[in-house]
């Protein structure tokens, strides 16, 4: 399609689309779970018994997986950041009793229950300086953060597709290390949160294959330009208490490297399964600029795949603030 559309044409006419979204990736309030099902009860008479079952697991939980662990809850603990940048999105902030407000709001909502569910676990543990990881939370908000998208959707929607899908693998992998390791509540927490962010990536992907049937040139441009750019992570500005804006990143991706819970490959394959739900090889009737995006594209992963494969995999095992023992 050769039609050019603006953004505001393109936007309103998958608003219709947006119910039947709700209605296929996101859960009732009434009947999705929450942090207390999952954690011990304080008002139960078991609950010191429990805490000391969930204390005595977590303590032969590796270092590394620790701290993965508290790096994926100070991300997801930065929500107010992510809920602030998507309500600012052209076409979404104009009306805010509009269906793409309502989505932003009900998504929000679903990922507030796992910064919270993390965050108690990680306090019950007995293995986290909280004071320090409240820190490192309260900075990471107030620091935001730059994802190149600006206030575009189409930009907006190709960050989420890939980061809910990288979310989704984090917390995966989490959860089976710490079965592996021992700890099964761990495991099913993750795992829960594993899922709900499985379904935000399909929501998101969805809504650019929708772009893709009515602006399919600038959307591909959308997507070449964040490719190019990279997709940086939500957490990368992290850092601990006195050190310099993002000096922690680093050594919390080197962990999460380590552990093969993400890793350079990963966001190769990332791309390559968008490239395929979304047929790009497939899209025709696309003008010289939406061509050659599309063949850049469609060649990149293969490119990404030989630097990674030439990485050498992080030694240098550092000592966070976050962690007692």
């Amino acid at each position: 399609m050769n039609i050019s559309l603006s953004r505001f044409e393109v936007m309103k006419h998958i608003e219709k689309y947006i119910q039947e979204a709700y209605d296929e990736f996101l859960t009732p309030v009434d009947k999705i779970w929450q942090p207390a099902d999952l954690l011990p009860d304080a008002s139960s008479e078991n609950f010191f018994e429990e805490v000391k079952e969930l204390q005595d697991s977590a303590r032969e939980l590796s270092y590394d997986l620790v701290a993965v662990l508290i790096g994926d809850t100070i991300t997801e603990e930065a929500l107010p950041t992510y809920e602030s940048w998507l309500a600012g999105i052209e076409h979404v902030s104009q009306d805010r009793n509009g269906p793409w407000s309502k989505w932003v709001r009900a998504w929000t909502a679903e990922e507030n229950r796992h910064g919270d569910v993390l965050n108690r676990y990680l306090y019950l543990s007995g293995r986290v300086d909280m004071r320090k990881m409240e820190i490192s939370t309260q900075y990471l908000i107030a620091d935001g953060f730059d994802i190149g998208t600006d206030k575009d959707p189409y930009r907006n929607f190709i960050y989420t597709s890939f980061q809910e899908t990288a979310t989704n693998i984090s917390h995966r992998r989490v959860a089976q290390l710490a079965k592996k390791e021992g700890d099964t509540l761990m495991a099913k927490l993750c795992g829960h949160v594993a899922a709900d962010e499985a379904r935000h990536a399909k929501a998101y992907k969805a809504f650019v294959a929708r772009i893709l049937e009515v602006d399919p040139n600038e959307m591909l441009l959308a997507f070449e330009d964040m490719m190019r750019k990279k997709i940086v992570m939500p957490a990368h500005f992290l850092r601990e208490m006195g050190l310099k804006i993002g000096q922690t990143f680093g050594h919390f991706t080197d962990a999460a490297q380590r552990l093969g819970v993400y890793t350079a490959l990963d966001y190769t394959d990332i791309l390559k399964d968008l490239n395929v739900e979304w047929k790009i090889a497939d899209l025709n009737g696309l003008n010289e600029a939406g061509e050659k995006a599309r063949d850049y594209l469609m060649a990149l992963p293969d490119r990404l795949n030989r630097v990674a494969e030439r990485m050498k995999n992080p030694t240098l095992e550092y000592k966070f603030s976050w962690i007692n023992a």
